[in-house]
């Protein structure tokens, strides 16, 4: 079983780049390179002896966060993609206003 999950593993390994950046596309006069931020993750086990009793799964997501562009006669220039960077950024609003409620209740005993 080991041995399957480090062959998933090499294989995968490459996959980072090539997936958070996306090949150059020309848009009129503009070429633009798409980002996002992408994640995936595999599992998998067994019951110990050899009756070959286990399972496996992965998974993954990519979010898109905006594009390199490039302009006649301006510098490469990074745009976001504002809806995406509140979908990302809101559970970690969330989790700073948790804890900062928590913190304020125990300085105020």
């Amino acid at each position: 079983m080991a041995n399957i999950v480090s062959q998933i593993a090499d294989k995968v390994r490459p996959v980072g780049v090539s997936t958070n950046y996306g090949e150059p596309v020309e848009v009129g006069d503009q070429t633009l390179i798409p980002v996002s931020i992408g994640w995936f993750g595999f599992g998998a086990g067994g019951d110990g002896d050899d009756s070959g009793a286990g399972g496996g799964g992965g998974g993954g997501a990519s979010i898109p966060v905006g594009a390199y562009v490039r302009r006649p006669g301006q510098d490469l220039q990074f745009e976001p993609n504002l809806i995406s960077l509140l979908a990302v950024s809101i559970p970690t609003i969330w989790v700073t206003g948790k804890a900062l409620s928590k913190v304020i209740r125990a300085l105020k005993k």
